[in-house]
Protein backbone atom coordinates (compact mmCIF):
# COMPACT_ATOMS: atom_id res chain seq x y z
CA UNK A 1 0.00 0.00 0.00
CA UNK A 2 1.27 3.27 -0.99
CA UNK A 3 2.47 6.26 1.82
CA UNK A 4 0.43 8.59 2.88
CA UNK A 5 2.73 10.88 4.88
CA UNK A 6 6.62 10.64 3.46
CA UNK A 7 9.21 11.86 5.31
CA UNK A 8 12.79 11.44 3.97
CA UNK A 9 16.34 13.00 4.94
CA UNK A 10 14.52 15.61 6.86
CA UNK A 11 16.58 18.32 8.26
CA UNK A 12 16.00 21.49 10.35
CA UNK A 13 17.87 23.84 12.69
CA UNK A 14 17.68 26.88 14.79
CA UNK A 15 20.32 29.14 15.48
CA UNK A 16 22.77 26.98 14.43
CA UNK A 17 21.27 24.24 16.08
CA UNK A 18 19.98 21.03 14.68
CA UNK A 19 16.90 20.07 15.78
CA UNK A 20 15.83 17.64 13.26
CA UNK A 21 19.00 15.59 12.02
CA UNK A 22 18.26 13.76 8.43
CA UNK A 23 15.43 11.84 9.40
CA UNK A 24 12.91 9.03 7.45
CA UNK A 25 10.14 7.56 7.92
CA UNK A 26 7.11 6.91 6.35
CA UNK A 27 3.05 6.13 7.34
CA UNK A 28 0.47 4.21 5.44
CA UNK A 29 -3.28 5.21 4.87
CA UNK A 30 -5.95 4.21 8.18
CA UNK A 31 -2.37 3.59 10.01
CA UNK A 32 -2.11 5.26 13.71
CA UNK A 33 1.77 6.67 14.33
CA UNK A 34 3.10 7.69 17.28
CA UNK A 35 5.58 10.38 17.66
CA UNK A 36 7.39 9.83 20.85
CA UNK A 37 10.53 11.09 22.56
CA UNK A 38 11.91 13.18 25.50
CA UNK A 39 11.38 17.29 24.94
CA UNK A 40 13.52 18.57 22.77
CA UNK A 41 13.70 15.62 21.00
CA UNK A 42 11.72 17.16 17.63
CA UNK A 43 8.79 15.71 17.57
CA UNK A 44 7.08 19.07 17.55
CA UNK A 45 9.39 20.74 14.81
CA UNK A 46 8.70 17.25 12.69
CA UNK A 47 5.08 18.08 13.19
CA UNK A 48 4.90 21.73 12.41
CA UNK A 49 6.89 21.35 9.41
CA UNK A 50 4.20 18.67 8.31
CA UNK A 51 1.43 20.96 9.00
CA UNK A 52 3.16 24.04 7.13
CA UNK A 53 4.04 26.34 9.90
CA UNK A 54 7.90 25.86 9.46
CA UNK A 55 9.93 25.08 6.63
CA UNK A 56 12.31 22.33 6.53
CA UNK A 57 16.02 23.26 5.16
CA UNK A 58 16.49 20.22 3.60
CA UNK A 59 14.21 16.96 2.98
CA UNK A 60 11.10 15.85 1.40
CA UNK A 61 8.09 16.06 2.96
CA UNK A 62 4.60 15.30 1.16
CA UNK A 63 1.14 14.60 2.78
CA UNK A 64 -1.50 12.59 0.44
CA UNK A 65 0.82 13.85 -2.25
CA UNK A 66 0.93 17.13 -0.97
CA UNK A 67 4.28 19.77 -0.49
CA UNK A 68 3.48 21.56 2.62
CA UNK A 69 5.90 24.69 1.68
CA UNK A 70 4.83 24.43 -1.95
CA UNK A 71 0.78 23.26 -1.62
CA UNK A 72 0.11 25.32 1.00
CA UNK A 73 -3.62 25.89 0.51
CA UNK A 74 -3.99 21.79 -0.44
CA UNK A 75 -2.63 20.91 2.48
CA UNK A 76 -5.00 22.61 4.15
CA UNK A 77 -7.95 20.09 2.23
CA UNK A 78 -5.91 17.04 3.28
CA UNK A 79 -5.03 17.58 7.36
CA UNK A 80 -6.59 18.55 10.66
CA UNK A 81 -4.46 19.23 13.45
CA UNK A 82 -4.32 20.29 16.78
CA UNK A 83 -1.77 22.07 18.35
CA UNK A 84 -0.23 21.79 21.86
CA UNK A 85 -0.84 25.05 22.56
CA UNK A 86 -3.49 26.91 20.49
CA UNK A 87 -6.40 29.14 21.39
CA UNK A 88 -9.35 31.10 19.61
CA UNK A 89 -11.11 34.83 20.34
CA UNK A 90 -11.75 34.90 23.67
CA UNK A 91 -15.52 35.48 22.75
CA UNK A 92 -16.41 33.34 20.31
CA UNK A 93 -18.71 30.55 21.38
CA UNK A 94 -18.23 27.10 20.67
CA UNK A 95 -21.05 27.09 18.51
CA UNK A 96 -19.95 30.06 16.28
CA UNK A 97 -16.24 28.04 16.55
CA UNK A 98 -17.53 24.97 14.42
CA UNK A 99 -19.30 27.31 11.85
CA UNK A 100 -16.04 29.50 11.36
CA UNK A 101 -13.90 26.27 10.34
CA UNK A 102 -16.76 24.39 8.62
CA UNK A 103 -17.69 27.50 6.79
CA UNK A 104 -13.36 28.21 5.91
CA UNK A 105 -13.33 24.36 4.58
CA UNK A 106 -16.76 24.44 2.67
CA UNK A 107 -18.28 22.00 4.55
CA UNK A 108 -21.41 21.98 6.97
CA UNK A 109 -21.17 22.69 10.64
CA UNK A 110 -20.27 19.27 12.46
CA UNK A 111 -22.68 19.28 15.30
CA UNK A 112 -22.73 15.91 15.95
CA UNK A 113 -19.17 16.37 17.05
CA UNK A 114 -19.43 18.56 19.78
CA UNK A 115 -22.00 16.22 21.36
CA UNK A 116 -20.01 13.22 20.90
CA UNK A 117 -17.04 15.16 22.78
CA UNK A 118 -19.68 15.92 25.89
CA UNK A 119 -19.04 20.02 24.00
CA UNK A 120 -23.17 20.27 23.29
CA UNK A 121 -23.94 21.65 26.97
CA UNK A 122 -21.43 24.54 26.15
CA UNK A 123 -22.58 25.24 22.56
CA UNK A 124 -23.21 29.14 23.62
CA UNK A 125 -20.53 28.85 26.38
CA UNK A 126 -17.83 31.73 24.97
CA UNK A 127 -13.87 30.20 24.72
CA UNK A 128 -12.66 32.14 27.94
CA UNK A 129 -15.10 30.12 29.99
CA UNK A 130 -14.06 26.74 28.91
CA UNK A 131 -11.82 24.79 31.11
CA UNK A 132 -8.67 23.67 29.83
CA UNK A 133 -10.08 20.14 29.27
CA UNK A 134 -12.83 21.21 27.07
CA UNK A 135 -10.51 23.56 25.36
CA UNK A 136 -8.43 20.22 24.24
CA UNK A 137 -11.61 18.76 23.13
CA UNK A 138 -12.89 21.56 20.95
CA UNK A 139 -9.61 21.86 19.13
CA UNK A 140 -10.08 18.17 18.38
CA UNK A 141 -12.96 18.30 17.11
CA UNK A 142 -12.54 21.10 15.04
CA UNK A 143 -9.38 19.48 13.45
CA UNK A 144 -11.40 16.65 12.21
CA UNK A 145 -14.98 18.16 11.34
CA UNK A 146 -13.83 18.48 7.60
CA UNK A 147 -13.17 14.63 7.36
CA UNK A 148 -9.51 15.51 6.49
CA UNK A 149 -7.71 11.95 5.29
CA UNK A 150 -4.83 12.59 7.85
CA UNK A 151 -5.00 14.13 11.03
CA UNK A 152 -1.96 15.07 13.04
CA UNK A 153 -2.31 15.63 17.46
CA UNK A 154 0.07 16.79 19.02
CA UNK A 155 -0.25 15.72 22.41
CA UNK A 156 -3.93 15.19 22.60
CA UNK A 157 -4.99 14.10 26.30
CA UNK A 158 -2.71 16.41 27.97
CA UNK A 159 -5.22 17.95 30.67
CA UNK A 160 -8.09 15.62 30.00
CA UNK A 161 -9.66 13.78 32.42
CA UNK A 162 -10.11 10.07 32.52
CA UNK A 163 -13.68 9.67 30.90
CA UNK A 164 -12.59 12.80 28.32
CA UNK A 165 -9.63 10.58 27.33
CA UNK A 166 -11.54 7.51 26.69
CA UNK A 167 -14.09 8.97 24.94
CA UNK A 168 -11.04 10.45 22.78
CA UNK A 169 -9.70 7.06 22.38
CA UNK A 170 -12.75 5.87 21.00
CA UNK A 171 -13.02 8.96 18.36
CA UNK A 172 -9.30 7.88 17.25
CA UNK A 173 -10.18 3.87 16.71
CA UNK A 174 -13.24 5.08 14.54
CA UNK A 175 -11.03 7.65 12.58
CA UNK A 176 -8.80 4.60 11.77
CA UNK A 177 -11.50 2.59 11.20
CA UNK A 178 -12.79 4.89 8.24
CA UNK A 179 -9.27 5.08 6.75
CA UNK A 180 -7.76 8.38 8.37
CA UNK A 181 -4.45 8.67 9.28
CA UNK A 182 -3.53 9.79 12.66
CA UNK A 183 0.17 11.00 13.03
CA UNK A 184 -0.13 11.01 17.61
CA UNK A 185 2.48 12.90 19.77
CA UNK A 186 2.47 12.09 23.18
CA UNK A 187 4.62 11.76 26.35
CA UNK A 188 2.20 8.74 27.57
CA UNK A 189 3.85 5.82 26.68
CA UNK A 190 1.07 3.35 27.72
CA UNK A 191 -1.58 5.32 25.49
CA UNK A 192 1.07 4.87 22.73
CA UNK A 193 1.81 1.36 23.28
CA UNK A 194 -2.45 1.02 23.26
CA UNK A 195 -3.05 3.18 20.30
CA UNK A 196 -0.26 3.33 18.03
CA UNK A 197 0.05 0.43 15.28
CA UNK A 198 3.92 1.62 15.34
CA UNK A 199 5.80 4.37 16.78
CA UNK A 200 9.29 6.47 16.22
CA UNK A 201 11.41 7.33 19.23
CA UNK A 202 12.95 10.34 18.46
CA UNK A 203 16.32 11.41 20.52
CA UNK A 204 17.84 14.53 19.96
CA UNK A 205 16.45 15.31 16.21
CA UNK A 206 17.29 11.33 15.11
CA UNK A 207 15.53 8.17 14.94
CA UNK A 208 16.27 5.77 17.60
CA UNK A 209 13.49 3.16 16.88
CA UNK A 210 10.80 2.31 14.47
CA UNK A 211 8.29 -0.69 14.66
CA UNK A 212 5.47 -2.18 16.37
CA UNK A 213 5.38 -1.53 20.09
CA UNK A 214 6.07 -5.12 19.89
CA UNK A 215 9.04 -4.96 17.88
CA UNK A 216 10.58 -2.61 19.75
CA UNK A 217 9.60 -3.83 23.15
CA UNK A 218 11.14 -7.81 21.78
CA UNK A 219 14.33 -5.72 20.40
CA UNK A 220 15.52 -4.47 24.02
CA UNK A 221 17.43 -6.48 26.34
CA UNK A 222 15.19 -9.15 26.99
CA UNK A 223 14.68 -8.85 30.60
CA UNK A 224 11.20 -9.79 32.36
CA UNK A 225 9.71 -7.26 35.23
CA UNK A 226 8.57 -8.85 38.22
CA UNK A 227 6.45 -7.20 40.35
CA UNK A 228 6.57 -7.61 44.01
CA UNK A 229 4.58 -6.44 47.17
CA UNK A 230 4.30 -8.18 50.54
CA UNK A 231 3.07 -7.21 54.26
CA UNK A 232 6.40 -6.94 56.26
CA UNK A 233 8.44 -5.57 53.28
CA UNK A 234 10.87 -8.32 53.63
CA UNK A 235 12.85 -8.23 50.08
CA UNK A 236 14.16 -5.22 50.79
CA UNK A 237 16.90 -6.78 53.49
CA UNK A 238 18.36 -9.38 50.12
CA UNK A 239 21.26 -7.75 48.51
CA UNK A 240 20.74 -9.70 45.60
CA UNK A 241 18.54 -12.22 43.89
CA UNK A 242 19.80 -15.12 40.82
CA UNK A 243 19.29 -13.39 37.62
CA UNK A 244 18.50 -10.15 38.66
CA UNK A 245 20.17 -6.93 36.99
CA UNK A 246 18.57 -3.72 38.05
CA UNK A 247 16.13 -3.30 40.88
CA UNK A 248 14.06 -0.75 42.08
CA UNK A 249 11.35 0.39 44.69
CA UNK A 250 8.03 1.89 43.41
CA UNK A 251 4.58 2.23 45.13
CA UNK A 252 5.55 0.00 47.38
CA UNK A 253 6.51 -2.70 44.81
CA UNK A 254 9.81 -4.28 44.68
CA UNK A 255 10.77 -4.17 40.96
CA UNK A 256 13.23 -6.46 39.58
CA UNK A 257 14.45 -6.60 35.63
CA UNK A 258 15.44 -10.45 35.17
CA UNK A 259 17.23 -12.03 32.36
CA UNK A 260 15.32 -15.48 34.27
CA UNK A 261 12.32 -15.29 35.43
CA UNK A 262 11.74 -18.88 36.99
CA UNK A 263 14.78 -18.31 39.03
CA UNK A 264 14.06 -15.23 39.95
CA UNK A 265 10.31 -15.66 41.26
CA UNK A 266 11.39 -19.25 43.28
CA UNK A 267 14.05 -17.17 45.21
CA UNK A 268 11.56 -14.35 46.24
CA UNK A 269 9.10 -17.06 47.23
CA UNK A 270 11.70 -19.20 49.34
CA UNK A 271 12.80 -15.72 50.96
CA UNK A 272 9.49 -14.88 51.92
CA UNK A 273 9.07 -18.19 53.40
CA UNK A 274 11.69 -18.04 55.03
CA UNK A 275 10.47 -14.65 56.60
CA UNK A 276 6.71 -15.69 57.38
CA UNK A 277 6.47 -12.73 55.30
CA UNK A 278 2.88 -12.32 53.64
CA UNK A 279 2.52 -12.11 49.49
CA UNK A 280 0.05 -9.05 48.48
CA UNK A 281 1.21 -9.03 45.04
CA UNK A 282 3.41 -11.05 42.60
CA UNK A 283 3.29 -9.46 38.65
CA UNK A 284 5.75 -11.29 35.77
CA UNK A 285 5.52 -8.84 33.05
CA UNK A 286 7.36 -8.42 29.78
CA UNK A 287 8.73 -5.10 29.63
CA UNK A 288 6.62 -2.23 28.45
CA UNK A 289 7.14 0.14 25.72
CA UNK A 290 7.88 3.09 28.65
CA UNK A 291 10.22 0.61 30.28
CA UNK A 292 11.89 -0.03 26.92
CA UNK A 293 12.05 3.85 26.01
CA UNK A 294 13.63 4.77 29.33
CA UNK A 295 16.22 1.98 28.36
CA UNK A 296 17.24 3.59 25.10
CA UNK A 297 16.77 7.29 26.50
CA UNK A 298 19.17 6.28 29.25
CA UNK A 299 21.49 4.14 26.75
CA UNK A 300 21.85 7.65 24.62
CA UNK A 301 22.97 9.57 27.37
CA UNK A 302 25.50 7.16 28.62
CA UNK A 303 26.66 7.47 25.25
CA UNK A 304 26.54 10.96 25.27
Amino acid sequence: MNSIVEVRDFRKSYNGLRAVDGISFEVTPGEIFGLLGPNGAGKTTTLECLEGLRKPDSGHLRIAGVDPVQQPRQLRAVIGVQLQASGMPENITVRESMQLFCAYHGVAPRFDLLERMGLQPKANTQYHGLSTGQKRRLALVLAIAHRPPVVLLDEPTAGLDVQSRIELHALMQELKANGTTIILSTHDMAEAEKMADRVAIMLRGKLAAVGTPREITATGAGFTKISVQTVEASLLEIAALPAVTQKSSKEGYEVYYSTDAAATVSAILEHIAYRHDTLIDLRVERPSLEDRFLEITSAAEVVA
